[in-house]
């Protein structure tokens, strides 16, 4: 355990799972709550323009920093992402340890072809290919602690929405 994050009001949602199973559209749409969104691909690709390699950990460093500085600031947070359990899943799990509030975890699942499906109809569809997507695409992630909940990614984005707000709410 490091040092202790957040207060007993503060709420921690975390929404793993593999690329197209909805984590930034559901972490938009909670952020609404209001709740701080802390995106993996935003630290990663925007401030750090740094490719998701195990090596690299600046990424793993400074969303922890992230989470913890909106945890000790009173914010509830949503922490989203691919969030690899090999590279991410220690960082995580110190997380849920060392925080005061609510913890909420959620995987995401959705198969290789319904990830190619929503992948072929996105804007950003040209950036990479299925074949592409073969070479870091990683199915059936799960951190497997207690907590984490599974949810089937090819529900309505309603449903699974509705259903993290009972959470959070009950």
């Amino acid at each position: 355990m490091t040092a202790p994050v957040g207060a007993a009001t503060t709420r921690l949602v975390v929404l793993r799972g593999p690329s197209r199973a909805g984590k930034s559209s559901l972490s938009m749409a909670l952020r609404q709550r209001p709740m701080s969104v802390v995106g993996q691909d935003h630290v990663r690709r925007i401030i750090l323009k740094e490719r998701d390699k195990l090596e690299l950990v600046a990424a793993v460093e400074l969303i922890d920093l992230n989470v913890r500085f909106c945890l000790d600031h009173g914010k509830d947070v949503v922490l989203e992402g691919i969030l690899w359990s090999q590279k991410y899943g220690a960082m995580i799990r110190r997380l849920l340890a060392d925080h005061r509030g609510h913890n909420l975890v959620y995987y995401l699942d959705v198969d290789f072809a319904e990830t190619v499906a929503r992948h072929t109809a996105s804007p950003d569809a040209a950036e990479w290919t299925p074949d592409d997507m073969r070479d870091w695409w990683l199915g059936d992630d799960r951190l497997g602690i207690p907590e984490e909940t599974v949810l089937d990614a090819k529900a309505p984005h309603d449903e699974l929405l509705s259903r993290i707000g009972r959470d959070l709410d009950g």
